[in-house]
């Protein structure tokens, strides 16, 4: 199923059905303020497990985000951070920044066998932030990679809905995806260490 959604203002109807499709265990492509992602309920073992075989990894090995609605989301499943970390994160925040942290024991067992860290997204987009509001917890999220050698990202949704339409159970068209993902931040040891260049712009929050 593809469905449309307006970042600018984003139909309640629409909201809820994606929600309703994340609560039976459904894996959805949806829009974030960098590339589309591929992501499901984290409560769901089994979503999860679909996750991983259509990216062919194991869940113990994979490097999901959390794609979270706001601040108040990441300290569910982080451990305590300090108040320039918060800082820096409140200004950055929505934002295009993947932020790793050491994780706490709420993150989902089946992702947390070996895994010490765990990523933190808040997407500067209306469309991913509502629907994790209104499921009432994070998305997990991977992104959605092109064949394409010059393409890294797929960015029309029609076409990512014509290569995954058996794959997911819904697609949102949420205007044309960029081609540049998130950046990713080590936070685990109280700095900011930028592991993979991305979109955004860490010094101008620091």
């Amino acid at each position: 199923m593809l469905i449309k959604i307006y970042p600018e203002n984003p139909n309640e109807r629409a909201i809820e059905q994606v929600v309703e499709v994340l609560k039976k265990g459904g894996l959805i492509i949806y829009p974030t303020d960098t590339i589309y992602g591929l992501g499901c309920d984290i409560s769901n073992p089994k979503a999860i497990e679909k996750i991983c075989r259509i990216r062919g990894i194991k869940p113990e090995k994979a490097n999901f985000s959390f794609i979270c609605h706001d601040l108040s989301h990441i300290s569910d499943f982080i451990k305590p951070i300090d108040n320039t970390t918060f800082r820096v994160l409140k200004k950055a925040l929505p934002g295009p920044f993947t932020f790793i942290f050491n994780a706490n024991n709420n993150v989902p067992k089946l992702l947390s066998s070996n895994k010490k860290t765990v990523g933190i997204r808040v997407p500067d987009n209306n469309i991913a932030r509502c629907i994790v509001k209104e499921l009432g917890n994070p998305i997990l999220s991977t992104s959605i990679k092109d064949d394409d050698e010059l393409i890294e990202y797929s960015t029309d949704p029609e076409l990512i809905y014509e290569k995954y339409q058996d794959l997911v159970d819904l697609v949102i068209d949420g205007g044309y995806g960029d081609n540049e993902a998130s950046t990713v931040i080590d936070c685990t040891n109280g700095e900011f260490e930028v592991i993979r260049e991305g979109k955004g712009n860490i010094e101008d929050f620091l």
